[in-house]
């Protein structure tokens, strides 16, 4: 049996795909964002987990959830916070929506 498989184009933003509403999705896209940069620099680090929590200002089990990727337990505002502790330079881009 063959079926044949129906293709749909993204929008280029997972969680609006997935349903979210637009500022939710936008909100938990930049979050993802800043969770992947932050883990990416943890990696190569060479850090423990120990070590790289208390450089960033965190407890180790905080650093463990984000690098395990649990996004509902972080805000926005804590993980540009984060970034910046990491050295990471995070900027804002404001545009009108498509």
């Amino acid at each position: 049996m063959s079926a044949k498989l129906k293709r749909t184009r993204g929008s280029g933003n997972v969680f609006a795909d997935l349903g979210f509403c637009k500022a939710e999705a936008e909100n938990l896209k930049l979050r993802a964002e800043l969770m992947m940069h932050i883990e990416e620099l943890y990696r190569k680090s060479g850090m423990t987990q120990a070590q790289a929590a208390e450089a960033l200002g965190l407890t180790q089990p905080r650093l463990n959830a984000l690098l395990k990727g649990k996004i509902g337990l972080f805000s926005l505002d804590a993980l540009v916070n984060v970034a910046g502790r990491a050295g990471l330079n995070v900027r804002l881009v404001i545009r009108k929506a498509a």
